[in-house]
């Protein structure tokens, strides 16, 4: 699998590049928690992929008269130096040489922004490492013809190595990420689309509420390591693909009340690892907990499709049919906002993945 992602015949050209590309984010329904290196998962996830928040990574390749021994790079987010960014990139690159060792005859200078509240809380490690990752690829086509399909697939590989959910970014609207009987082609390695899905969920909206804006008391990096001597790991990484056998028959048909159980159960089970590890944490906020409750009593009284689901972290993402939206949303606001910071949400859709400008 590997050793087909190697571009050891490409040759740097003289000349500078400039590419541009977009990357949305994207919401997991079947969690990814536990990983092994080099960033490979412990079980098998299943995404939307977002169409709104998106990262615009722009790069300028500038040709070197003498390669270096490691990649030469820079860094400017919102127009700004980053060097707090910087080891996280160098450790990426590190990486990914033995994939495109052509780099080493450049400069790469990056220049990203989201289109996403800064410091919203919602993360951008897979939106902007999709969106680089693209950017890398599409220097390496100038010198190595490759066909779309295997295009997509090494944009997907060298994400991952950049942030392991990165690589469901790539396309949409649904992406799984991980080896798994029940998903064609599906490999650790990248994640690939999941294309046999019913039409109402190509439209789904997701609509982020704002809880907590603020830097995580436990990274995400730190949980996936506390799943290595997790008492329930094991019995999780089972549950998980179990989970996601179930919820592909549910995506093709339809089904919004299976959906919704499987998806709100992954949610839960996901911050019950939290919860359970050691040390133990929790990332879910009072807020968090109160909008849970109001979604589950709005759907009862209502029976309008609304679910939730939630990242490591304590934001809600709603998910509902666009042809509830109008119902939804102003339930959003006079029900819910009052739980976020400073009122703020993020109302997105699902979308088709990673573009060029």
């Amino acid at each position: 699998m590997e050793q087909r992602f190697k571009a050891s015949n490409a040759q740097p050209q003289q000349d500078a590049y400039l590419t541009k590309w977009l990357a949305p984010s994207n919401i997991a329904l079947v969690k990814y928690w536990g990983k092994t290196p080099p960033q490979l998962p412990q079980n098998a996830s299943l995404s939307f992929t977002l169409s709104d928040a998106q990262s615009q990574t722009e790069v300028r390749f500038t040709p070197l008269s003498i390669p270096t021994k490691r990649v030469s790079f820079s860094i400017l987010f919102e127009g700004k130096e980053k060097p707090s960014f910087r080891p996280k990139l160098q450790a990426f690159f590190d990486h990914i040489i033995a994939y495109q060792p052509f780099l080493l005859h450049y400069d790469v200078a990056i220049s990203s922004n989201n289109t996403f509240p800064h410091s919203s809380g919602i993360a951008s490690s897979a939106s902007s490492m999709a969106a680089l990752a693209a950017c890398l690829v599409d220097l390496e086509t100038q010198l190595l013809p490759m066909d779309e399909k295997l295009k997509l697939e090494k944009i997907s590989f060298l994400a991952r190595l950049g942030s392991g959910s990165a690589c469901r970014s790539v396309q949409g609207p649904t992406m799984a990420w991980g080896t798994h009987p029940s998903v064609v082609a599906s490999s650790d390695f990248m994640a690939v689309a999941v294309n046999d899905i019913h039409p109402i969920f190509t439209t789904y909206c997701d609509t982020i509420l704002l809880v907590d804006k603020g830097h995580k008391q436990v990274s995400s990096t730190l949980g996936h390591k506390l799943m290595h001597n997790h008492p329930y790991a094991a019995q999780r990484f089972a549950q998980a693909n179990s989970q996601l056998a179930a919820l592909l028959p549910v995506l093709k048909d339809g089904n919004l009340d299976a959906f919704i159980a499987i998806v709100e159960k992954e949610a839960l089970d996901l911050h019950a690892m939290m919860m359970t590890s050691d040390p133990y944490f929790i990332l879910m906020q009072p807020n968090t907990l109160h909008i849970i409750n109001a979604v589950w009593q709005f759907r009862s009284e209502t029976k309008i499709p609304l679910c939730f689901t939630l990242d490591a972290g304590a934001n809600v993402h709603l998910l509902y049919p666009s042809n509830v939206s109008e119902s939804v949303k102003a339930f959003i606001g006079s029900d819910l906002l009052q739980f976020c910071q400073n009122r703020q949400c993020v109302h997105d859709a699902v979308g088709t993945g990673i573009k060029k400008c």
